[in-house]
């Protein structure tokens, strides 16, 4: 008799997981390769404040999407290959470096003037406002689980950037500096919504490289001035370091995770790992010989992974 229910229409619970763990799997690698963004992304802060005072960041963002592009587009060739069907409506390329190419370059030009505290500080806003566009560009909705894991991470994070010190948060002023990165996280937050909106399924490597070639192009045409005014063979070694890890690390690979996962999470969810990048920049600090953060960072620290760990269920019920 349980042969024959078996045999009829409802599925046994072990069939119903194996088909429910494809999507499950697809989740679980999603929210990895976010937690590898969130801690290549930390390096980006710790190595740019060291190096934007030395190059324009228009030129220095320019050499970033070409060496990053030619990594990416090698690593497409290698393995998926790249077909002529991908770039078909090649303006969503455009959309997507503009965006990109706005948040890097006003990244290194907020770098200049403002503090790196101050800077980090806005960085925190990203995935609040990234929900936000989630909803108004795919209808994604932020459940209240979801709604209190951003709001625990961002308190958390906040409290990590100032070192659990209380006179360094109420000492927090907007400059010039803040107010243009904050434009910066603004383009940011659109374009990860974006992707999963702009995508025609195209894998996710291929996607990266159109991005980077649209990028390229249009910072080449803009910063050309500024490119060659610049004594690159002059340049201090900070500088170079600084290119080849954001060209590769911070970019190359960074694009292709957070391209990845915003197919497989909502915007928000991907968003909220960069709460955790002031932890890996804590941890970065340390690896570059600085001070070690104070024993009360380490609450900040615990928020965001229990920020995390909200974000971790998926709240979607299956068909």
């Amino acid at each position: 008799m349980d042969d024959a229910l078996s045999a009829g229409g409802a599925p046994e619970p072990s069939q119903m997981r194996k088909q429910a763990s494809p999507r499950a799997r697809e989740v679980r690698r999603g929210h990895l390769a976010m937690l590898a963004f969130s801690a290549l992304v930390a390096g980006s802060f710790s190595l740019g404040s060291m190096a934007s005072p030395f190059v324009d960041p228009a030129a220095l963002t320019t050499l970033r999407f070409l060496i990053a592009g030619m990594v990416v587009g090698a690593a497409a060739l290698a393995t998926t290959g790249i077909r002529r069907r991908d770039f078909a409506a090649p303006w969503r390329y455009g959309v997507l470096g503009v965006l990109l190419a706005l948040y890097f370059v006003l990244m290194f030009e907020g770098l200049k003037t403002a503090a790196p505290v101050s800077t980090a500080a806005v960085f925190t806003l990203t995935p609040i406002m990234t929900a936000l566009f989630g909803w108004m560009l795919l209808r994604q909705r932020t459940t209240p689980r979801m709604g209190l894991a951003l709001a625990i991470g961002g308190a958390g994070a906040v409290w990590v950037i100032f070192r659990a010190d209380w006179q360094a948060m109420a000492a927090f002023e907007i400059g010039r500096g803040e107010m243009i990165y904050f434009w910066g996280c603004l383009a940011h937050a659109i374009y990860a919504p974006m992707v999963r909106k702009l995508n025609r399924g195209e894998p996710a490597i291929v996607f990266t490289f159109g991005m980077m070639v649209a990028g390229f192009t249009m910072l080449a045409l803009w910063s050309w001035p500024a490119i060659r005014a610049t004594d690159w063979a002059g340049l201090p070694g900070i500088v170079w370091i600084t290119l080849i890890y954001v060209s590769i690390a911070a970019s190359s690979v960074t694009f292709v995770l957070l391209q990845y996962a915003t197919l497989r999470l909502p915007s928000a969810k991907v968003m909220a790992y960069t709460y955790l990048t002031p932890s890996w920049v804590i941890l970065w600090e340390i690896a570059l010989g600085r001070s070690a953060p104070p024993v009360m960072v380490l609450t900040g620290v615990a928020m965001t992974v229990l920020a995390l760990l909200l974000l971790l269920k998926d709240e979607e019920k299956p068909l």
